[in-house]
């Protein structure tokens, strides 16, 4: 490769840009065919290269070489949930080499850390040397978006144990179990700063909720006592997946908790299990879903399931 230079990011690049995104998908699906390929498509990749670009506060880096964009990294803040932040999304990077990568973020990120955007964010492929890339940066794996094919078997239900939907009279129980997944997240490895809501916000919650036809909500009973839960639904409901992270015509596994003393038992495989099924009878052809990489439990569950990481979110927080 010719010299590369890296400059800020301006709107003639993003034609560029496209190319350099396209390619990598076709790489990324060469890996994971259940991913949309029109974003091999130069014109659809400059549609999300361009969002990624006019999003609120956008700023970024383009490295050229020989009068061609071979690389570029765009980012830009969401709310303060999540700190003084700066976010490049799944369409915001996009590089020929792992080097020019690095590059790309040594001067985007002196603009960034001056404007205050100490948190940082960076939604990337499964790609090895991206991520070893990042890594060498001082980033650190946060979160996985993960994908399988439809679910072929039967749910291996325990005995004792039982599964069915959930009902209005569960709702009680559901807005517990609301708490148990936030309450993890917070405890050790995870350390997570998102909030908790509380019993009564839960309930009202579900009191709206609970019979919408669009979320398939499933409990799992022993003895008569739900001890965990799970919910269901079209990708298209979740607002973390977007644009190169979501198939076409996939489910979702959104939610999935078990009461922390009824854990060990099969519980969370089964909700899982239902779910899944649940998708394949409803057509999806692949079903989604994501974990914090530190929670101990849903990190080893899922791949368990047949999940295989898609994308990345990596962290880095600045000066400590």
């Amino acid at each position: 490769m010719a010299e590369v230079g890296v400059r800020e990011f301006g709107s003639g690049d993003l034609g560029g840009a496209a190319r350099v995104l396209a390619e990598r998908h076709g790489r990324h699906r060469r890996r994971h065919p259940l991913l949309r390929g029109d974003f091999e498509d130069v014109e659809v990749a400059r549609v999300a290269v361009t969002e990624a670009w006019e999003a609120e506060g956008a700023s970024g880096t383009v490295a050229v070489s020989g009068g061609e964009v071979v690389g570029y990294l765009l980012g830009a803040p969401k709310g303060p949930v999540w700190g003084p932040n700066v976010w490049v999304e799944a369409a915001g990077v996009a590089g020929r080499d792992a080097e020019v990568i690095r590059d790309l973020y040594g001067v985007a990120a002196e603009r960034w850390v001056a404007e205050g955007k100490t948190a940082q964010y960076v939604l990337v492929p499964d790609d090895d040397s991206l991520v070893d890339a990042f890594f060498r940066l001082g980033f650190g794996s946060q979160h996985a978006h993960a994908i399988r094919g439809p679910f072929d078997g039967e749910v291996a239900v325990p005995a004792g144990m039982t599964v069915r939907r959930a009902e209005r009279r569960d709702i009680g129980v559901l807005a517990e179990l609301d708490l148990v997944l936030p309450k993890h997240q917070g405890a050790s490895p995870v350390f997570s700063a998102g909030e908790v809501p509380t019993v009564e916000e839960a309930v009202a919650d579900w009191e709206e909720s609970v019979d919408d036809p669009e979320y398939a909500t499933f409990v799992a009973e022993v003895n008569g006592r739900v001890i965990g839960s799970a919910i269901g639904c079209s990708l298209e409901k979740s607002s973390a997946h977007q644009g190169l992270a979501r198939p076409d015509n996939a489910g979702f596994l959104g939610f999935a908790a078990v009461f922390p003393e009824d854990r060990g038992h099969g519980g969370g495989r089964v909700l899982g299990e239902t779910v899944l099924k649940w998708c394949a009878a409803s057509g999806y052809d692949s079903v989604v879903t994501d974990w914090r990489v530190a929670n101990l439990l849903s990190s080893r569950t899922w791949p368990r399931l047949g999940f295989v990481p898609t994308f990345q979110r990596l962290h880095r927080l600045i000066g400590y």
